[in-house]
């Protein structure tokens, strides 16, 4: 008989929002902010939550490949602060760390937490991914010009790929033993070009690496009632840019070029692409191992898994 993984029930789900939500009101009491109304504004991988009538929104993550690493968690969002802080001082338009508080992150009730200014979301405005994608080189360009120190493809997470193939042979429900062969393959050729930056420049010369979002900055704009921000740097990274649109396809592939045209700078190369693509489907592979922490992942990964399927070893990339 195959073995079923156990998945979260819909209290556990529950009980591990209100501790967060009690984690973030009892940390932003403590920093001196007046909490009495917290309404959670978004809650997946992290729980968003308005520390209202406070102006600030609480982000903490709950859904993480190593929920119990928190120092390399808050690492991350430290690099995220940053980030976004320089961002905001250059004029770009981003969600902003909050001004209330220190900006760093908090660890309180077994999370690490940041904090950020709230901003009106304007509820009525339906997200326009090609316009996303065309505004994404601005920001590149923004980018480029960024001071601080950041890790090459750290949100690939090579680590997390290499550690899901393995327990996924543990979970036959999850994934078949044809589909988890043929992932662990497609690994072995890509991997060495995502731990090593050597290797990936001697690979493809001339593309040149940058600060970059790494994580789909098109679907990460917030309709601000007061404009759209760029928003949710949490694996910030350096890489081609090619790894903001990895997964996209060619529509909003097309979207960024004719931004790039008007901003100067260069289009996205087809050969990057198909080798940002292929490690981003393996990410989603991964990414099956959290299935059993938040259910609904389902929906969303399974139609990426057969769609899989039915594509050439590696995307067609070559190696």
């Amino acid at each position: 008989m195959t073995p079923m993984t156990t998945h979260l029930t819909a209290r556990q789900l529950a009980d591990r929002t209100t501790a967060a939500v009690e984690a973030a009101v009892a940390a932003g009491r403590a920093l001196g902010l007046t909490v009495t109304e917290p309404t959670v504004l978004h809650d997946v991988f992290s729980v968003v939550v308005h520390l209202a009538p406070s102006p600030v929104v609480a982000r903490i993550p709950t859904v993480l490949p190593r929920p119990d690493d928190l120092n390399a968690l808050a690492r991350r969002q430290r690099d995220e602060l940053d980030v976004t802080q320089w961002l905001a001082d250059q004029g770009v338009p981003v969600l902003a760390p909050s001004p209330l508080v220190p900006r760093e992150p908090v660890r309180r009730g077994g999370f690490s937490m940041t904090f950020w200014a709230y901003v009106e979301e304007a509820r009525d405005k339906e997200p326009d991914y090609a316009a996303n994608a065309e505004s994404v080189p601005a920001l590149h360009a923004a980018l480029r010009a960024y001071p601080g120190r950041l890790e090459f493809l750290s949100s690939a997470e090579p680590w997390f790929v290499t550690e899901a193939l393995a327990r996924l042979e543990r979970h036959p429900d999850l994934i078949g033993a044809g589909d988890l062969d043929r992932a662990r393959r497609e690994w072995r050729v890509l991997e060495p070009l995502v731990r090593s930056r050597a290797a990936f420049e001697a690979r493809f010369p001339g593309i040149d690496l940058q600060p970059v979002h790494g994580d789909c900055p098109p679907a990460n704009i917030f309709s601000g009632a007061d404009g759209d921000r760029y928003a949710d740097f949490e694996m910030i990274t350096l890489g081609p840019v090619e790894w903001d649109l990895a997964g996209l396809g060619p529509e909003l592939e097309a979207a960024y070029d004719r931004g790039a045209r008007d901003t100067g700078t260069r289009p996205l190369d087809g050969d990057v692409l198909r080798f940002v693509n292929a490690v981003g489907t393996l990410r989603v592979i991964a990414t099956l191992t959290l299935i059993p922490r938040l259910p609904q992942l389902t929906e969303y990964l399974m139609p990426a898994v057969e769609q899989w399927r039915t594509t050439p070893f590696a995307g067609g990339w070559d190696g």
